[in-house]
């Protein structure tokens, strides 16, 4: 198949799982066609099967913004029309569904036959946070009802996609995946000693540091940890809450037991020398970093909320508490790092977890059947969307 998958380029969960669908269909046989702003973080310079994209939006004095959805339309026009496309995959609503609807109209307004079909996949906020707004809400709901076909990667997230948008299509849930070849602990050298000091846990946290990630609330249980167990807290990544949490870290006085790393290409290295993984987030309709911490057998402890409860069963595959409990996540963080058995017990509970459930071997050829569900449709002769 001839596939363009359409997606952010930034470090959140997003990009990531399109980033890494693209690079294994590429794998599988597939022609793959990554288009996006920027080339996506996970994207090496050579991926082979993998061609890039970038959307290039002009500005003009007229347009106080630029217009992106209308730049990334033509780029994917042109595509389609270059190499006659059958999968437009858009990854995450806004504004990519609306994009890949604009351009099958186009396309097919100017006699293209057959026009690409459109994949949407649904990963989060593009619909709790954004998409749910009502100067948004009408337009993407429209534009995901579209579309030939629609995924979302958890249970928890097709029920918020019902319930928050005027949407009536059928929606497939297909979870986030890793590549368990490479998610796993390795060896990392003197990492572990430059993080932190001897006899100390290290506890981490990766993400892009958004409010919803409630980087107060993880400064916070790290400082009720801290009473109790000499450990630093490393935070890879980067984002705009990052400053604060440094800052509310500082007014804890646990400034010195506190490391900002920035972003890494290499997340699995750093995953590997941490003792524990905190992610208190407000809502996290997958939680792909969960998912990387335990395939490196990090212990992760979280909120209860939205899809991490179908990845994680609390108090066997790691610990969660509703979001306002950080008593109650420290107690868990103080119980793990003191306790050699428990920790073993289950870090290895959530390695099987990611093992059994979310290699890519195992959810790929789920998309990969689903785009020939999709297509079965046009060689069926129905009509377009």
């Amino acid at each position: 198949m001839k596939i363009a998958v359409i997606c952010y380029a930034s470090i959140g969960g997003s990009g990531i799982v399109a980033t890494e669908l693209a690079k294994c269909l590429a794998a599988r046989g597939h022609e793959i066609h990554l288009v996006s702003r920027e080339q996506p973080f996970r994207l090496g310079d050579d991926q082979p099967g993998v061609v890039f994209h970038r959307v290039i939006t002009p500005s003009y004095p007229l347009f106080r913004e630029p217009q992106y959805v209308l730049s990334l339309s033509t780029k994917i026009i042109e595509l389609a029309r270059a190499v006659d496309l059958d999968i437009i995959h858009a990854h995450y609503a806004i504004p990519h569904a609306a994009a890949a609807y604009l351009a099958r109209q186009v396309l097919a307004g100017t006699g293209q036959s057959p026009v690409p079909r459109i994949v949407t996949t649904l990963h989060g906020t593009d619909i709790t946070l954004v998409g749910s707004d009502p100067s948004y809400a009408e337009t993407i709901g429209f534009c995901i009802d579209r579309s030939d076909g629609v995924t979302a990667v958890s249970e928890s997230l097709k029920a918020d996609t019902y319930k928050g948008l005027p949407v009536r299509t059928d929606i497939r849930v297909i979870p986030n995946f890793l590549d368990c070849s490479l998610h796993h602990r390795v060896e990392t050298g003197d990492l572990r000693a430059r993080l932190a000091g001897p006899n100390r846990a290290i506890v981490m946290h990766v993400s892009n540091y958004r409010p919803v990630k409630r980087i107060d609330a993880l400064v916070e249980v790290f400082a009720r940890i801290r009473k109790s167990v000499p450990a630093t807290l490393v935070m890879v990544g980067d984002g705009p809450d990052l400053p604060h949490g440094l800052a509310l870290a500082r007014d804890l006085g646990v400034a010195d037991d506190v490391k900002a790393v920035g972003e890494q290409g290499d997340v699995r290295s750093f995953l590997s020398v941490a003792d524990l993984f905190l992610l208190p987030s407000a809502t996290e309709s997958f939680g792909l970093a969960a998912l990387e911490a335990m395939a490196c057998e990090v212990p992760v402890i979280a909120s209860h909320v939205g899809g991490l409860p179908e990845v994680i069963e609390s108090g066997v595959s790691g610990y969660l508490h509703p979001p306002d409990d950080l008593d109650g996540m420290a107690a868990s963080g103080v119980a793990l790092l003191s306790d050699d058995e428990l920790h073993r017990r289950i870090a290895a509970a959530g390695q099987q977890v990611v093992r059994g459930r979310y290699c890519a071997d195992r959810i790929v050829p789920l998309y990969e059947r689903f785009y020939e569900e999709v297509l079965s449709r046009r060689q069926a002769g129905l009509p377009e969307a």
